[in-house]
């Protein structure tokens, strides 16, 4: 699977003001939805950074997976869930869970989440998930398959 290839790191492109692209790397991984229980494509993103900007005001993104040559692209509506995101069914403690649920489906791991639970709240950390609309991938059995 891609997601394992190259530890999570993924490309992720969300829309600035003007339309254009703002690409940035992020961990990323899969996991079910929350709330919906459906798969998405999922990263943790620091507080006040310009893409959470973004997915506020525009919330779709992309997000590509690649080691080496293949490569495999997510794109769909993006939810937010995080301190000044709330999602709703989500209360303040599954937050704290559902960021570590994605960063362990972006194949973290960690010694003390008690600690990364500080930061996490520290930092303002949001999860984002992108509910797949459009998957296209070069893998060489799917032989560029867009759907």
């Amino acid at each position: 699977m891609l997601v394992a290839a190259d530890h999570g790191l993924a490309t992720v492109a969300t829309l600035r003001p003007s339309g254009t692209p703002h690409l940035t790397v992020v961990n990323a991984g899969v996991l079910d939805h929350p709330v919906q229980a459906t798969p998405v494509v999922a990263f943790v993103a620091r507080g006040g950074t310009a893409k959470l900007r973004h997915l506020r005001t525009r919330p779709w993104a992309s997000l590509l997976f690649r080691a080496g040559w293949e490569w495999a692209a997510v794109e769909g509506r993006a939810s937010l869930a995080g301190p000044d995101d709330p999602l709703p069914g989500l209360d303040a403690d599954r937050i704290r869970l559902l960021l570590r649920d994605v960063f362990l489906a972006a194949g973290g791991s960690h010694e003390d989440f008690d600690e990364y639970d500080r930061v996490m709240a520290a930092e303002g950390r949001t999860a984002v998930l992108i509910t797949p609309e459009r998957v296209t991938t070069n893998a060489p059995s799917s032989a560029h398959v867009d759907r």
